[in-house]
């Protein structure tokens, strides 16, 4: 017969660990999203997901080990960022499209002169 367990919360214990294997997981999928990727759009996506993985472990750090707002401040900025990343980068990508009817990034490599 299983054991009851008294309160079932327990198991939702959600500590760093978890927090900083989700992060380093963010972190790895958005390395080999860079690397394995000749679509832009693709890079993109996994810089995106880098970004993502340092910020969810700033917060964690934050919230876990100095319990000061330093960590979600750094999010913040974070953020601020891959917005601005994305748009100048989304900006490149169709300049690049205009002129070479095509988003793969072996084409770049024309651009210089």
């Amino acid at each position: 017969m299983d054991k009851i367990i008294a309160n079932p919360l327990i198991l939702l214990d959600v500590g760093l660990g978890h927090f900083l294997a989700v992060s380093a997981a963010l972190f790895a999928f958005g390395l080999i999203t860079i690397s394995t990727r000749k679509n832009a759009v693709g890079i993109l996506i996994g810089v995106e997901l880098v970004l993502n993985g340092a910020s969810l472990n700033f917060v964690a750090f934050s919230r876990y080990v100095t319990g000061s707002i330093t960590g979600h401040v750094f999010s913040v900025f974070i953020i601020v960022m891959a917005a601005a990343e994305a748009a100048i980068a989304l900006a490149i990508v169709l300049s690049i499209f205009q002129n070479f009817r095509t988003i793969s990034s072996d084409y770049t490599t024309e651009l210089k002169q």
